[in-house]
This record gives structure tokens, sequence and C-alpha cells, in this order.
């Protein structure tokens, strides 16, 4: 399919509002390819993100479950997190968040999709990966502010969780979906 045609929109001023860690916010004064203005455009930049369907040998999802304070809820998710400035790459993002959050690693990897959470008000992207026959090699190295509970189910259950609308995080059901319109292991 063809890609459609690029209408940049003009920059006449930027200025940060916040430049803290996980709160950067730009406000922008935009000009659309029509003449017309936006005085004040808000862009929230962060690093770029990753996250892992990993599956065991057999056939296990490692899944994660944490305490989401903006939802006030505890959820099931993939592994993910943040691409470090010095990680040579996202490959190693991913597999170093998997081993640090699960303690799970090995296995053969490959990029699976690239997503956006909102390209209108967000610079980053999302990066995902699917991780096949990991194995558990250490036990889980969180940073101070990580409480992460490591979770082995199966692939029906996994599904189940997204028919169930438990699998809130869209960066999280987006590849998942994906994954199981593609592979027919838990057909109903």
């Amino acid at each position: 399919m063809k890609q459609p045609k690029e209408k940049p929109w003009r920059v006449l001023s930027s200025r940060y509002l916040s430049n803290k860690p996980w709160f950067t916010v730009r406000c922008e004064h935009l000009q659309l390819p029509t003449g017309r203005e936006i005085p004040e455009y808000f862009i929230l930049e962060y690093p770029n993100w990753v996250n892992t369907i990993a599956i065991t040998k057999d056939k296990q999802f490692v899944m994660v479950s944490q305490y989401r304070p903006a939802l006030g809820k505890t959820s099931y998710e993939l592994c993910a997190g943040v691409c470090d400035e010095d990680d040579p790459s996202t490959l190693f993002s991913a597999q170093r968040e998997l081993l640090e959050e699960t303690g799970y690693g090995g296995g053969s990897w490959e990029q699976y999709m690239v997503i956006s959470a909102n390209p209108a008000t967000h610079n980053n992207l999302t990066y995902c990966f699917i991780a096949t026959d990991v194995e558990l090699l250490q036990e889980q190295n969180l940073d101070l502010t990580e409480d992460i509970g490591v979770h082995l189910l199966s692939p029906q259950q996994v599904k189940q969780l997204l028919l169930d609308g438990e699998i809130v995080q869209a960066l999280n059901a987006a590849p998942l979906w994906r994954y199981f319109a593609e592979n027919n292991e838990c057909s109903d």
C-alpha cells in the first residue's frame, strides 16, 4: 500500500514547560500546511520503550504483574521497560529488562513490531520482541522503585486475560492480539 503524502507542520517556536525524568513536556507554536496556527501544542518526550512476549521451552508465557498508580490497580503485563541511553540496541534493552524483571533469558529473539503509544503527543516508539525458549537464569534484579510479580501462564490463560479486558496496557495488548491472530495454538 502506498504511504500517505507527508504534510509536515512547521514549528514557529518551541519551549520546555518541564524537563524532568518521566515528565518532559514541550510546548510548540505550530503552523499547519493550510496556514492555520496552533499556538500551544504539547508534546511529551520519552525515551524509546521495549516489551517482550517471552515464551518458555514448555510454551508458558512469562508475564509480570505490578501495581499501576494511575489506574489504582494491579494488572498483568508483558515485561517492558525503557531503552537506556547507553544500551547498544533495542534488542539489548529488551533482553536486559526481561532478565532484570523476571530472571528469564536466553532463547531465540526477534523484533516483532514497532508501535507508538500516541503519535499525536508522544515522541517515542515501543519496540516489541518475541523471545522463544527462554529459561530461568537468575533471581529478579529489581530497581528500588519496582515491585513486580512473575507468572507463567498458558497461551489459553493469556488469551482469556485479553478477552476479559484484564490486560489494559495498549502497548502490551496490541502485540499479544497480533500474536494470537497469527498463531492458532489456542483456537476456540
